[in-house]
């Protein structure tokens, strides 16, 4: 305990160990509450669903909070779905097996850009004669619109600007050829050119019903330019999900592998001083011919060649990072530390080999193992990131690297989603500034030579 407090009074002597910690601390909580939220099988599911997942998704929209630093106001999703209670339903007979249900869908539109798509799903139950659906839209300044009509199936789905009849109506209305669909629905017929009006805007949905059994549920959505705090991709996912499980994912790879690597390199440098001759001879070796393999283009090839898992990639990195060339380092020091007095005090009563290289020797270590454990963590989460921005990531996980590859392969720069590399980037920043920080500051107050510096 009175370690701990003393070492709670060094670290505050540098400021930069205290954000470090932060960042750190943050980076766990994420790591930690995430898989208990959303569980694995759960995170899995919504990665690699399809759009019948995120159908009510935007497609590539920015996150919410672009609108806080613009003067442009980008519209958000908006959805109404009949089977969740939203919006008004009427029903009310037609002739002995005929009947009409009437859905409203009321809502404000006060944005300055049009949305980018309108879509009406349809879920209908019949057992001989599909229903019949006819839509109209209510403008603001009291215009109304006949929007199209179609007979859905048991999940189908109508998108206004495939509609051409609707097309030719708000030609017709906007004076202007070739209009998209959702801006002539939005535009203000008093204004030169296509601008939005702002105001309430009704949507009325009649369904015809044919049969007595026969029923139908209408989901609604207005697409946003600006979803999420995260935004979403070219499939619509929404990128939080890779952005909080890429977080444990990339703590458990880099604490895993620093911590591994760090342990076992020292053990096997401690082992071969201890016992000398032809194993230490052994290990040097070793060491010399792994300090010219290049641990990168391995890892592309067993991810090309075998499998893509991340457990298998971090038992490589592993294991290929174990004979590094600190092995020399730490070989250095073990060679003063066996002739210390309290190494032979210990070989006189009878201490064995494994007990003074592990109980006596390795512990001498261990003031420099930590900082070094900690500055290694970012090296490799930068591992898993590169493999993944190279397409070697596994397939199954969400990751950062993984979202940077694919923002990479959509043209997500040269399209304007900037957001879409910057989000997983400066999390990869962080990660790597945070165990900086906290690494540098602990060399400090481990090493007392540095700490007069």
């Amino acid at each position: 305990m009175r370690a701990i407090t003393s070492f709670l009074k060094e670290i505050r002597n540098y400021p930069s160990a205290i954000v470090g910690l932060i960042i750190i601390s943050f980076l766990l909580i994420i790591s930690i509450a995430t898989p208990i939220f959303i569980p694995y099988n759960e995170a899995v599911r919504l990665w690699r669903g399809g759009e019948d997942i995120w159908a009510e998704y935007p497609r590539n929209a920015w996150p919410v909070w672009r609108n806080w630093f613009s003067s442009t106001d980008l519209p958000s999703t908006i959805v109404f779905n009949s089977s969740e209670g939203e919006g008004v339903r009427t029903e009310e007979s037609v002739s002995d097996n005929t009947r009409e249900v009437r859905f409203t869908f009321e809502f404000d539109f006060p944005y300055d850009e049009f949305p980018p798509e309108l879509i009406l799903f349809a879920r209908a139950q019949f057992d001989v004669k599909q229903p019949f659906l006819e839509m109209t839209w209510f403008t603001p300044d009291g215009r109304e619109i006949r929007a199209g009509e179609f007979s859905p199936g048991p999940s189908s789905s109508f998108r206004f600007s495939q509609d051409s009849r609707l097309q030719r109506r708000l030609e017709r209305e906007t004076g202007i050829p070739d209009v998209p669909v959702e801006k002539g629905l939005f535009d203000d017929p008093s204004q030169e050119g296509l601008q939005p009006l702002n105001g309430t805007y009704r949507l009325e949905v009649s369904a015809l019903l044919f049969e007595e059994d026969s029923d139908v549920d209408v989901t609604f959505v207005s697409y946003g330019l600006v979803h999420g705090l995260a935004g979403t991709d070219h499939r619509r996912r929404d990128l939080m999900i890779a952005l909080l499980w890429g977080t444990p994912i990339a703590m458990a790879f880099g604490l895993l592998a620093a911590l591994g690597t760090t342990v076992t390199t020292m053990s096997i440098a401690a082992i071969g001083v201890w016992f000398g001759g032809w194993l230490d001879a052994l290990i040097q070796r070793m060491t010399e011919v792994n300090a010219i393999i290049p641990l990168l283009p391995i890892l592309i090839m067993v991810g090309t060649f075998y499998s893509r898992s991340i457990w298998l990639m971090l038992g490589l990195v592993v294991l290929l990072s174990i004979f590094g060339l600190s092995i020399k380092n730490y070989r250095a020091i073990f060679l003063q530390v066996r002739e210390l007095p309290y190494i032979d005090a210990a070989r006189s009563y009878g201490a064995s080999n494994m007990r003074i290289i592990f109980r006596y020797m390795i512990p001498r270590l261990l003031p420099l193992i930590i900082p070094q454990i900690v500055t290694l963590v970012p090296t490799f989460v930068f591992i898993e990131a590169s493999l993944a921005v190279l397409g070697l990531g596994d397939p199954i996980l969400p990751t950062w690297g993984k979202i940077i590859q694919d923002a990479n392969s959509q043209g997500a720069l040269f399209n304007g989603f900037y957001y879409w590399i910057l989000e997983p980037a400066v999390l990869l920043m962080l990660a790597g500034l945070g165990f900086a920080m906290v690494g540098f500051a602990l060399d400090r107050i481990f090493n007392p030579r540095l700490r007069e510096l």
